[in-house]
């Protein structure tokens, strides 16, 4: 299973030959998340893998009043979902594959830990039964990627085949180990700033909170990434690896 994965850490994703038909599943807290790795996802559909995306959450603490008229939670989490099912369309993803979960969500907009919301996406990890999962990494300021993160460790427990978790850097990462790199130029630099942008709430928000939009936030990132430890590129998204099974 996962002898198409380096031996030998870290390593260049880059040079990974992936097996046709790999099943893939995205297990993003919030839309967006898909993109913030995007070049990589695109090495796997490149490689004809099969792309699963599961959005947990709504996302509409995410989008400022000014952004929606009305400024009601269900139309911040349509216009949160519309953005996602753009940007994925845009990145060629079939609509068949995406999936909004919609958990259930506090009055503060963050996913709660209950038994319905954890059975709902173990039914999801069941159907699949995805070879590989990406995601963001547990040790993380954000509560809902913290969540979901313990989430995935208990579905290793209902696991029915080997898989190997792919957790990537975040900004609000505290630390990780990291163990492959994603490299990517300029072009690709361009086209993945193009995806971060169809999220223009998200584009607004941090434009207004942090003076700086959406798609250089995360592109600054990986120049970050690239710049400490330099490769193939002047960019890269960095992934630590687990595997069970």
């Amino acid at each position: 299973m996962f002898i198409w994965l380096p031996k030998e850490l870290p390593a260049v994703f880059n040079d990974v030959i992936i097996p046709a038909n790999l099943g893939v599943w995205v297990f993003a807290p919030h839309p967006d998340d898909f993109d913030v790795v995007a070049v990589t996802l695109k090495h796997f559909s490149d490689a004809n893998a099969r792309i699963y995306l599961t959005v947990a959450t709504s996302g509409a603490s995410g989008v400022e009043d000014s952004f929606c008229d009305p400024p009601f939670s269900q139309e911040k989490a349509l216009t949160r979902e519309r953005e996602q099912t753009l940007s994925c369309a845009y990145f060629g993803m079939p609509s068949r594959r995406i999936h909004f979960m919609r958990l259930s969500e506090n009055e503060e907009g963050k996913v709660m830990d209950t038994t319905d919301n954890f059975v709902r996406v173990m039914n999801f990890f069941l159907k699949t039964q995805p070879d590989v999962i990406v995601m963001p990494h547990g040790n993380d300021l954000n509560h809902d990627h913290q969540l979901m993160y313990a989430y995935m460790t208990r579905l290793c427990g209902v696991r029915k085949k080997s898989m190997a978790v792919i957790l990537n850097r975040d900004p609000k990462t505290v630390d990780m180990r990291e163990d492959l790199y994603t490299y990517f130029d300029e072009a690709a630099a361009s086209w993945k700033g193009e995806l971060l942008r169809f999220h223009q709430s998200q584009q607004q928000r941090n434009q207004n909170q942090r003076g700086i939009g959406f798609d250089e936030r995360i592109l600054g990132l990986n120049r970050e990434v690239a710049g400490r430890c330099p490769g193939p590129g002047k960019y890269a998204e960095a992934f630590e690896l687990k595997f069970f099974g």
